[in-house]
């Protein structure tokens, strides 16, 4: 699948229905879970192998990855309100591969391997005054990946090397993306904004 048809398929997820700012629940916008999948699946990241979307939230990136030939795909939320919403999304994108969704936290995740990939577009801590917010899901990420995709601030390239680093990883590639979000939250003044973030890929050891 190219990553226009992509695209094409995740515009159909619908959003959180009640997003909580204390999760810092944005939705991964399609074309960068789009840019970010099919750049995973160049390198060899998806086909055939276990992907886990630590924090999935209504599900984007795990059934993004999903129409892309992995063995098998599990999607870790700890907002139980948002996983029906994950699984409806799941029928409007009707991937090749099933989704196993799992109620669980991302630095606690229920789950024991050392070689899947992850993606995952995890809290910034932007709004909630929890700078490094990621930390600790790049810290599982370091447990249960052999690769890891992920998101993060503008401003974290150094800080995801030093801890990738630090943690038995290499960042491999860094490239910048652009978010565009929706109005969610009463702080918001504006109907939508465009966030420079950062899209990092890292092997672990």
């Amino acid at each position: 699948m190219d990553r226009g048809e992509l695209e094409r398929r995740l515009d159909r997820a619908a959003g959180f229905a009640e997003p909580r700012v204390a999760l810092e629940q944005y939705p991964t916008p399609p074309d960068v879970a789009a840019h970010l999948l099919h750049f995973a699946a160049m390198q060899g990241d998806l086909a055939d192998r276990t992907v886990i979307d630590l924090g999935a939230g209504t599900g984007v990136l795990a059934l993004g990855a999903a129409c892309l030939g992995p063995q098998r795909v599990i999607g870790v939320e700890r907002d139980t309100a948002a996983i029906p919403t994950a699984r409806e999304n799941e029928a409007r994108v009707d991937p090749t591969t099933p989704v196993a969704w799992l109620a669980g936290d991302a630095p606690r995740p229920p789950l024991c391997t050392d070689d899947a990939t992850v993606v995952m577009n995890p809290p910034f801590g932007a709004q909630t005054g929890r700078e490094g917010a990621d930390r600790a899901f790049l810290a599982t990420a370091s447990d249960l990946a052999a690769v890891s995709h992920s998101i993060h601030n503008a401003g974290s390239h150094d800080f995801v090397e030093s801890f990738a680093a630090d943690n038995g990883g290499t960042v491999t590639h860094a490239f910048r993306v652009q978010l565009a979000l929706g109005r969610q939250f009463e702080f918001h003044d504006a109907d939508r904004r465009e966030i420079p973030a950062l899209a990092a890929r890292i092997e672990w050891d």
